[in-house]
């Protein structure tokens, strides 16, 4: 079906917009990091946004649109930081947990509640990040857990899924409440052109930071791009809930980079634990709230 082919484009697209920006760009600080991608992307999303339909609009859009700004543009400052300074394969499964955290902000906001598969999916994504932690040189001290603590971009990314558990609710409201394509074009225009702008007030962000690497950078716009599109057309062709199980395997992408471009340690373990996490992520969506 073509949804499971965007969405697994929308997923290699995603890994390697990460792994790029990680590998041209970690040198910047976070800001630089996130804007880089918004700055070259703006122009895009801003030809494409004459050519989507303007739905009906209502006052709770309007309200979830506002709210979901400056709650993204933390979550994604948070997450090229968290990228930059720990191994793509210690943080990236920690957005697993972006559907464990939303089942409080969905029951609020939306009346969802997940059943006993839910929990178990709960679970399942904790144990993986168990798993996703153990260090095999380290024998029987080498307990997941205890690395956590000790990593400190798999405990910001690990925050960055606690924003996000309400953000996707949030943005689930706007799209009830407009469309998905325009709220994905018109949403990306907006924080991206907010995020340069008051960056570059607050003095966070320069112009060499945009003109250092045009050509990186313009890849790295396009990927984000081509990132926001095609998981728009994705998640209109079928229920949200399974497009963003296909697109997860983003996270499992992300760790396998890890090991062919930065040469981080103990893929297959790490590999494993992120099989488990989207494993418990995938039934906490998928059938956590069915039936």
């Amino acid at each position: 079906m073509l949804w499971i082919l965007l969405a697994t484009a929308t997923a290699f697209v995603v890994a390697t917009q990460d792994a790029w920006v990680k590998k041209h760009f970690a040198h910047l600080s976070s800001y630089e990091m996130a804007v880089i991608p918004m700055f070259y992307s703006l122009p895009m999303f801003t030809a494409t946004l004459f050519l989507v339909e303007i739905p009906p609009l209502d006052q709770i859009f309007v309200f979830c649109f506002l709210i979901s700004l400056p709650l993204n543009a933390v979550c994604f400052t948070l997450y090229m930081r968290a990228i930059q300074i720990s191994p793509l394969s210690l943080t990236l499964p920690y957005l697993a947990f972006t559907p464990v955290f939303a089942i409080v902000p969905g029951y609020l906001f939306l009346a969802e509640l997940p059943n006993l598969w839910g929990g178990a999916g709960v679970l399942l994504t904790v144990l993986g990040s168990f798993v996703l932690n153990l260090d095999p040189r380290e024998g029987g001290a080498g307990l997941g857990s205890a690395h956590l603590l000790r990593e400190p971009g798999s405990i910001l990314m690990l925050i960055v899924a606690f924003l996000f558990g309400f953000a996707v609710v949030i943005g689930k409201v706007a799209i009830v409440h407009s469309s998905v394509m325009f709220f994905t074009v018109l949403f990306f225009a907006a924080l991206n052109a907010s995020m340069v702008l008051v960056l570059w007030l607050l003095g966070k962000v320069k112009l060499r930071t945009f003109t250092g690497k045009p050509i990186k950078g313009l890849i790295a716009g396009i990927l984000l791009y081509l990132h926001a599109v095609l998981h728009g057309w994705a998640v209109s062709l079928t229920k949200v809930v399974y497009m963003i199980s296909v697109k997860r395997l983003s996270i499992l992408i992300g760790v396998f980079f890890g090991g062919l471009f930065f040469k981080e340690e103990n893929i297959p373990i790490r590999a494993a634990g992120t099989l488990l996490m989207l494993a418990g992520a995938v039934i906490v969506m998928v059938i956590g709230y069915s039936g």
